[in-house]
């Protein structure tokens, strides 16, 4: 495919209308290197974000190199900290889930939409070793929604370099001239991508998307999905995180199970994932107000004037006076009687995660989408999950 075919997978992507800055992963690599000056000949603003995850010892160093490189090419830069304690086990996922939550919440704070993230058939090739070592590690796609929420809300990531390999990029880099900075951290054999990379993971080329039959389904103003019986697995597990919030999808096996009994027609109930699963003529998904015992749907309180996403599933903003929102659940008699009324149409299994809003002006209210203080954030989630923003353009 070529070092040009990275132009014509911006071209692709992106909105050639939008002014809106481009947000880039830039670590002072070789990779990310060649992403950033890609970025910066399409002349739309670009930040260049630095992540220092604080594991290696002179790592300040090394992101202050990086960020003044980012500058001296002309982009804007700016430095983000992983703190706090480490975990001391599974410290490469966690360090993973740190740096997209850091990147996805500084590309929204600067009007982006878009991460621009550089990984090469050299990283697909690594995964597949770093797979066969027993890793959870998947393989990047070139276009889709962040992996964390809620902080990757409405944040989606480009990957135009999955065609490339690694030396491929340092020799166009070297042709022009062009130093990086060398990570230590891709030297650690404490860690699986840098013993794939010792090994000499071959090069291999990026798969192709599967394609999936767009999904038919319905979301109603609460939140709750209907899916056909004939449904996806890759569409069902999307469905299970959208409706109830959660991040860490089922594990395969048991999302292998609820799809053989949604297909072969068994009427039943289910929960997994957070979410409520009832299959009758369709497949109902919803929330699990259950996960309340486990520290699901905990109460969100916002000061006058702060926003806030509550459970995952609703933005929340507070005028005047502060606002606390809590689960329905067991609080219905304090309703208005015409927020009673609301509530027989919408399906009972639902009703006890909808969300309830307090102030001190006001007494308990039920949010719904268009209420004013409130945004669903389900229905957006779910068609960027199942492919049906495939563009900066298409929201």
């Amino acid at each position: 495919m070529g070092i040009y075919n990275v132009r014509a997978i911006f071209d692709q992507r992106l909105d050639p209308a939008s002014a809106a800055p481009l947000a880039v992963g830039f670590s002072g690599g070789g990779d990310s290197l060649f992403l950033l000056k890609a970025a910066l000949d399409l002349g739309r603003p670009v930040l260049a974000l630095v992540v220092d995850h604080g594991l290696q010892a002179g790592s300040d160093r090394w992101t202050a190199e990086a960020v003044a490189k980012a500058r001296a090419l002309g982009a804007e830069a700016q430095a983000l900290v992983w703190t706090g304690d480490k975990p001391k086990t599974g410290l490469p996922a966690a360090a993973r889930r740190a740096r997209h939550a850091l990147l996805a919440e500084a590309a929204r704070a600067a009007g982006a939409k878009v991460l621009l993230l550089g990984h090469t058939a050299s990283d697909l090739a690594e995964g597949a070793a770093m797979r066969a070592e027993g890793s959870s590690v998947s393989d990047p796609r070139e276009w889709a929604p962040s992996p964390v929420w809620p902080e990757g809300r409405d944040v989606f990531l480009l990957r135009p370099l999955l065609s490339l390999s690694r030396d491929e990029i340092r020799q166009a880099l070297a042709d022009q001239g062009e130093t990086w900075l060398d990570d230590p951290a891709n030297e650690d054999l404490r860690y699986a991508r840098a013993r794939a990379r010792a090994a000499g993971a071959g090069e291999i080329s990026p798969m192709e998307a599967t394609s999936l039959s767009p999904p038919c389904f319905t979301v109603d103003a609460v939140g709750t999905i209907r899916l056909p019986r004939d449904v996806a697995a890759a569409h069902l597990a999307a469905a299970l995180l959208c409706a109830a919030g959660t991040e860490r999808p089922p594990r395969g096996e048991r999302l292998e199970r609820l799809v053989q009994r949604i297909r072969s027609g068994e009427t039943f109930a289910a929960t997994l994932s957070g979410a409520r699963i009832e299959a009758g003529d369709d497949v109902l998904i919803c929330r699990d107000a259950g996960e309340t015992a486990r520290g699901g749907l905990a109460a969100l309180e916002l000061a006058p004037g702060q926003a806030g996403i509550w459970d995952g599933r609703w933005g929340v903003t507070a005028g005047d006076t502060a606002l606390t929102v809590t689960a329905l659940k067991g609080r219905a008699a304090s309703l208005s009687a015409a927020d009673r009324a609301r509530l027989t149409a919408i399906p009972a299994s639902a009703r006890p995660a909808l969300p309830l809003i307090s102030s001190p002006l006001d007494g308990p209210k039920l949010a719904t989408e268009g209420e004013a203080r409130a945004r669903l954030l389900v229905l957006g989630r779910f068609k960027a999950a199942v492919g049906l923003c495939d563009q900066e353009s298409v929201t």
